[in-house]
This record gives C-alpha cells, structure tokens and sequence, in this order.
C-alpha cells in the first residue's frame, strides 16, 4: 500500500477520542487534525466573477462551523 492510502484507511485511536471527550485540548486538536481535510472539502464552495468565471475558495465561516460542531459532539461522547 502506498502512503495516502495508508493515511486514508487510519482512523483515530479510541484512546484519543476518550481524552477528547474528557477535555484534552491536545487530543481534540488531533482529532481536528484528523479530519481537517474532510472539513475543508465539506466546506468548499465555486463562487462566480462578474464575468462568469467559477473560482474555488473554502467558506472559513463554514469550516468553523463545522470544526465547532465536531467538538461540540466531541464533548458529548459517552465513552462507558
């Protein structure tokens, strides 16, 4: 297996999701880490010039969202 596909079968160790879970601001980085790339696509969008040309830009506003609402469920984990 080549490395991306390494990187994308990995998933995020359930001791770290625990201690995300718990308040660890180091391990709910690492789970924002994890998933910054799925966040930054969910949030892409194609805006259009005054001429019609399309441009790819990702909605800060709406990455953060859903960043906020990630660790928000985070918190709300019930690891028993």
């Amino acid at each position: 297996m080549n490395e991306t596909t390494q990187r994308k079968n990995r998933l995020v160790p359930y001791e770290t999701i625990v201690a995300a879970s718990e308040g660890d601001i180091e391990a709910v980085g690492a789970v924002l880490d994890h998933y910054a790339g799925y966040i930054t696509t969910l949030s892409t969008r194609v805006l259009f010039d005054e001429y019609g040309n399309p441009h790819v830009c990702v909605d800060e506003d709406l990455r953060r969202r859903i960043e906020a609402k990630l660790v928000s469920k985070l918190l709300l984990f019930n690891a028993s």
